[in-house]
């Protein structure tokens, strides 16, 4: 092999390594999108959640009866 193949099938070498880095790279970041648009779905519906158990704990003192020994 003359010097100039040689560079050129290490360069074919490294493109293909490269190129197997970027799809894994590519499935990481789907896969890490994919989990944070369902943690952000349910961070929202806890959120909701957390507003309705707030919503329903809190009440007026003046709607309370008198304690017993009033």
């Amino acid at each position: 092999m003359t010097t100039t193949e040689q560079r050129l099938t290490e360069l074919e070498v490294r493109l293909s390594f490269l190129d197997s880095t970027v799809q894994s790279l590519d499935a990481t970041v789907v896969a890490q999108d994919r989990l944070l648009a369902q943690m952000r779905l349910e961070v929202e519906r806890l959120r909701g959640e957390l507003e309705r158990v707030n919503t329903s704990l809190s009440h007026d003192a003046q709607d309370e009866p008198p304690p017993p020994h009033y």
